[in-house]
């Protein structure tokens, strides 16, 4: 299995760009404003905790049974999709899916493609490889297109754009596109980009689309969408790519009605969404619409290396729903482009050192305070701290007996912090030892030094008290 390492945002510099987010007292109130909104919005849908608590283990269970199943149910997918008249193409990581989507486009002497909502080309940085062999993609998505309009990848897996207000997309439309004059109207502001995605629709020789839920007995891809812009992009132009990560596949379409209600519910808080889409194939004999040629692109990009662990597997479950990220205490102060990933927040913290190596995002992880907030919202019931937890583990220690070793393993590990802690050990489990460390602590207390690593970061310096606690405890018992 190899991995592509995204090249858009370095993860590595995690730190620096959440820092920088924090001090931002602007961005940190749009977020904070916009997740209350959310928040709020998806309570209102579950009012009924036994119940809600009913659908999620339900949910999980699907999605087990999905992933336990996971090779038999792909063949059965190809197969099924096969005989509907779709080409399904397999890619090991980002590299090989642009390749293919690349050789259809240029088969097809595609000048234009426009995207629906896609997550996993923007896993793959799809935009970047079609821009290299000159051919445009267009985000078809309001959210998307303005983010991709100002050159950014998107802060939110279901709302792109959430970090940015109106004013500043007007200053963004004035700017970008010719003809426009500045409004703050947010009516006049979605006119204004579907007028443009309109005419794209048109003249775009290929569509692409994500997929949701992809249906292995009857080879069917189910996509969620509000805007309309999926539909348009899998029925206007003459090609339809579809691309999605193996791990989207259920077994039956009864399996899809519990999923599709609480990703909707956990993602906007709407009971439903405005257009939910099946597609079985291209356009057949008789059919008025519909692309004359249909592809899948089924991506593994690291899903393989959490799937042989069986804790880590449970991170396949996710829906996508963005609900463990609203309800996070880090994201929704430092916003998704401070990850530096396509996945952000608590989901992004556990996923994209699979795909990417624990090497360039092992400081992701520790992005959290392990309050159990993403694990309770979750509809699916991914245990994201005990991954988190895991993953530090894994992050500070080379391969061990009885777990597969993961991407960049040990990529955390230090010799000063592996001594500190041999030191700690020695001093906790030896008295002798312990009690000459506290006396020598108390007595030079004036020695500690000002800048204590992290810690002082955002603390006071630590410092020794005057009297150990055995001290302490002597002198009451004296009295």
């Amino acid at each position: 299995m190899s991995v592509q390492e995204l090249k858009f945002v370095p993860a590595s510099e995690f730190k620096e760009r959440s820092g920088a987010a924090v001090n931002d007292a602007h961005l940190r109130q749009s977020f904070r404003g916009a997740m209350d909104f959310l928040i709020g919005k998806r309570a209102a849908h579950f009012t009924d905790l036994a119940a809600f608590e009913r659908q999620r283990v339900l949910a999980e269970q699907i999605r087990q049974y999905s992933l336990s199943r996971l090779p038999d149910l792909l063949d059965l997918l190809e197969r099924r999709l096969t005989e509907n008249g779709v080409q399904v193409h397999w890619a090991e990581n980002a590299e090989q899916a642009n390749r293919i989507i690349v050789d259809i486009a240029q088969r097809h002497a595609t000048r234009l493609m426009v995207k629906g909502k896609s997550m996993v080309s923007e896993e793959v940085e799809l935009n970047h490889a079609l821009a290299a062999v000159g051919i445009e993609a267009l985000e078809s998505d309001m959210g998307e297109y303005i983010v991709q309009l100002d050159g950014e990848k998107p802060s939110h897996i279901i709302m792109p754009a959430i970090h940015k207000t109106k004013q500043q997309i007007a200053r963004l439309f004035a700017e970008k596109v010719p003809g426009v004059s500045y409004t703050e109207s947010v009516d006049e502001l979605i006119g204004i980009g579907r007028g443009v995605l309109r005419e794209k629709f048109m003249s775009a020789e290929i569509g692409l689309s994500g997929v949701n839920f992809a249906v292995a007995e009857t080879g069917t891809l189910c996509l969620v969408e509000n805007e309309g812009n999926g539909r348009m992009c899998t029925t206007v132009p003459a090609v339809h790519i579809a691309i999605t990560g193996i791990e989207k596949v259920v077994e039956k379409l009864e399996h899809v009605p519990p999923l599709f209600g609480l990703l909707t519910r956990s993602a906007t808080g709407q009971a439903v969404t405005t257009y939910f889409n099946m597609i079985t194939g291209p356009r057949r004999a008789g059919e008025k619409d519909g692309p004359r040629e249909m592809h899948l692109v089924l991506v593994d990009n690291g899903r393989t290396q959490a799937y042989r662990d069986q804790q880590m597997r449970a991170t396949l479950q996710c829906i996508r729903c963005g609900a463990c990220m609203n309800h996070c205490p880090v994201y929704t102060r430092i916003g998704g482009h401070a990850y530096g990933t396509t996945y952000p927040g608590p989901i992004g913290d556990i996923i994209s050192p699979h795909m990417m190596g624990l090497a360039a995002t092992h400081t992701l992880p520790t992005a959290s305070t392990l309050c159990g907030a993403c694990g309770e919202v979750c509809p699916v019931k991914i245990p994201i701290p005990d991954l988190l937890v895991r993953l530090r583990v894994e992050g500070q220690h080379d391969a061990r007996p009885g777990h597969p070793a993961l991407l960049g393993q040990g990529a955390a590990k230090s010799r000063l912090v592996d001594a500190i802690w041999a030191g700690w050990a020695a001093l906790y489990t030896r008295p002798a030892l312990y009690r000459a460390f506290g006396w020598l602590a108390t007595r030079f207390r004036f020695l500690s030094p000002p800048t204590q690593g992290g810690w002082t970061a955002s603390r006071t310096p630590l410092k020794p008290a005057t009297q150990t606690l055995h001290q302490l405890m002597a002198q009451r018992q004296r009295r």
